[in-house]
């Protein structure tokens, strides 16, 4: 692999907070966190540029969790702050492992992050650093994979991965219908016809819209984001 360059420069790489959780479904699994960090690490020693979106579900769902006793616009600020645990968890442990990194919110929390600006970011990423973007789009009603769609066209990514804990995009729920395809390449407007859940349906038409091609795959095993970056076919394509 070392003497391969890799398929992408710059990455949008988007993880859910479940993702972020392992095992325990809530909080923070650190052991998965610096496994995710440690192939964040290979893909910037490769020249890689990066920008990550981290959802915010292992302490907040926004609406989902409100139950319909807060306020939408309530519950998903607090989904946002959610994010921002996230972000600083991440940003902590990439610094340990001596990854150069910046957090930058979509909210301005000055005072443990930068604001989000484009041409700071895109300057953050040609200098080598990582860029976490939290808080999502800073706008109620919108979805961190909209943010991360959002700002992978912001950036200029060549692709956004999305790791998730299902390795692909099926015809079907997998866990629920053993006769469930895996598709290997898929596009937005089949994605939308099938009302597939890749991404919800804000998300999926902005990267329709900006072709920006997709790729989910399992973050189970980390080293796949490396291995997606070096042109493995892994997952699903959304093109």
């Amino acid at each position: 692999m070392e003497d391969k360059k890799p398929l992408y420069k710059r990455i949008l790489l988007k993880i859910s907070g479940e993702a972020l959780a392992g095992d325990k479904k809530t909080g923070l699994d650190f052991e998965v966190v610096e496994s995710v960090c440690l192939a964040i690490k290979k893909c910037v020693d490769l020249g890689v540029e990066i920008g990550v979106v981290v959802g915010g579900g292992n302490f907040w769902r926004g609406v989902k969790d409100g139950g319909g006793l807060i306020e939408r616009t309530r519950a998903d600020h607090m989904g946002m702050m959610a994010t921002v645990m996230n972000c600083l968890a991440m940003a902590d442990v990439l610094e340990h492992i001596g990854v150069d990194v910046r957090v930058q919110t979509a909210i301005e929390i000055r005072a443990v992050a930068e604001p989000y600006i484009r041409l700071r970011a895109i300057r953050h990423l040609a200098k080598g650093r990582v860029v976490i973007f939290g808080c999502g789009t800073g706008n109620p009603y919108f979805s961190t994979d909209t943010a991360a769609v959002l700002r992978a066209a912001e950036i200029g990514a060549d692709v956004i991965l999305l790791a998730k804990n299902i390795d692909g995009v099926y015809s079907a729920d997998p866990k629920l219908d053993a006769n469930a395809v895996k598709y290997d390449v898929i596009s937005y407007d089949d994605i939308l016809a099938k009302h597939l859940s890749v991404m919800d349906s804000t998300a999926t038409s902005l990267s329709m819209d900006n072709k920006i091609p997709v790729i989910l795959f399992a973050l189970k095993d980390p080293d796949n984001i490396v291995r997606v970056v070096m042109g493995k076919k892994i997952g699903t394509i959304v093109q």
